[in-house]
């Protein structure tokens, strides 16, 4: 157990988990994971934590915030995008090289011939577009690759990386459209909104030099190594461990694809490169979705709170818009109930698994997602230390009005 003097120690770094994370402007997530979490987490504990686990990596924010309290992260995400803007974050660099880099890339984008790339984006990406609409004018979206095609020439991996992922962070506000957590819609007049080549550059300097600076900043932080591991989550956790603590906010069961939300940077940075890719890293995503075809595992037995949810479902099925639905519901808590498990076989004896689930509603019908969640736990001998509603969310256009849904922290204990 940790003595006064180191507990003060410890929480003597959380002050920096209370003010706003570092590197946020590098991919604006507008419900993005709260540090505060990781905070309450670590702070709950009385014994040292020295290693936490974050199964759905998304923007990083247990990863790093675990970082500033000086533990060690250690995270998993498939999604490549989100992969290299995690470890972008995690990474340490060299101050120096980054100005010399940053000064090679805009030197060598002006002599590449992007014409190849820009080929391979979908129709609807570049001028003309299709049924006359586009992302990009051919202009900026040939800079765009320039810029991109000079950053692969760069020798250090670790800042090849990082300045691609700057580069990403200038897609969206380059683009004809918005991208929020429900998915991309066209601006208003975006017609009008011509965008140059010399935008793109103004913009992509801008990006660059003001993560330089906070890079400096932040480049004496507690801790500096990490794990990141780049794949599938109900495939990756096996072997890994031991672990004090797991915190982290999978996919909700929504039938939102979540890779939606990401598809200009997947596309525009090189992450997919045909319908085949985009296809396989949708089918490497949780069950949390009806967008494409697959086979859905058997819902988990025992929770009664489940069964009566897929009994309603299975009975309004001519309401609901997608008749995959109940499905997709019952598979969603199969594999969520396989990565608890999982977890819990990893964490040391008093480890906790820290959850942030959404609850979702199809035809009227409430998915009460961290009771589900509960109940299965329960019955399986893990311990339910909390379950709590954090906010209500508003209900998605698929989900059919404006009720609110709970976002609740379910905390579990192996038991």
């Amino acid at each position: 157990m940790t003595t006064r003097s180191t507990h003060d120690s410890v929480h003597s770094n959380f002050s920096a988990l209370l003010r706003p994370l570092p590197f946020v402007k590098w991919r604006h997530f507008k419900e993005a994971f709260s540090s505060e979490i990781v905070h309450d987490a670590i702070a709950s504990r009385r014994d040292k934590i020295d290693r936490c686990i974050d199964p759905f990596g998304g923007s990083g924010t247990t990863a790093l915030a675990c970082q500033l309290a000086g533990v060690a992260p250690t995270t998993i995400e498939v999604n490549p995008y989100l992969a290299d803007l995690i470890e972008s974050k995690l990474q340490t660099y060299d101050i120096d090289q980054l100005v010399r880099d940053l000064a090679t890339i805009l030197r060598v984008a002006d002599k590449v011939d992007p014409t190849i790339r820009v080929g391979k984006l979908p129709q609807t990406f570049v001028e003309p577009g299709r049924k006359e609409r586009w992302l990009f004018g051919r202009d900026v979206a040939g800079r765009i690759q320039s810029l991109g095609l000079a950053i692969d020439s760069l020798e250090t991996p670790s800042n090849r990386r990082l300045f691609k992922i700057l580069l990403g962070s200038i897609l969206v506000p380059m683009s004809n459209a918005t991208v929020n957590g429900k998915g991309r819609r066209y601006r208003k007049n975006w017609h009008r909104l011509r965008r140059s080549e010399g935008e793109v550059d103004l913009l992509f300097t801008h990006a660059a030099s003001s993560a330089i600076q906070e890079i400096r900043r932040f480049e004496n932080r507690t801790c500096t190594t990490y794990t990141l591991i780049r794949g599938d989550t109900r495939e990756s956790i096996d072997g890994l461990g031991p672990f004090d603590l797991a915190v982290f906010s999978p996919p909700y069961p929504n039938s939102f694809d979540y890779t939606d939300v990401y598809n200009i940077e997947l596309w525009m940075l090189g992450y997919l490169n045909d319908a085949r890719d985009n296809t396989d890293l949708r089918e490497r995503t949780l069950s949390s979705h009806v967008q494409i075809h697959r086979d859905y595992a058997d819902p988990p037995v025992g929770s009664p709170l489940l069964d009566a949810t897929l009994a309603l479902l299975r009975a309004d099925v001519d309401r609901l818009w997608n008749r995959n639905i109940p499905a997709m519901v019952g598979a969603y808590f199969a594999e969520m109930m396989t990565i608890i498990r999982k977890l819990r076989d990893i964490m040391s004896d008093d480890g906790e698994i820290w959850t942030v689930v959404g609850d979702s509603s199809y035809a009227g019908i409430g998915i009460g997602v961290a009771s589900i969640l509960a109940e299965l736990a329960a019955i399986e001998g893990m311990v339910i230390r909390r379950n709590e509603c954090l906010r209500a969310m508003q209900k998605s256009a698929q989900q059919g009005g404006q009720e609110q849904l709970a976002e609740s922290l379910l905390v579990i204990r192996g038991g």
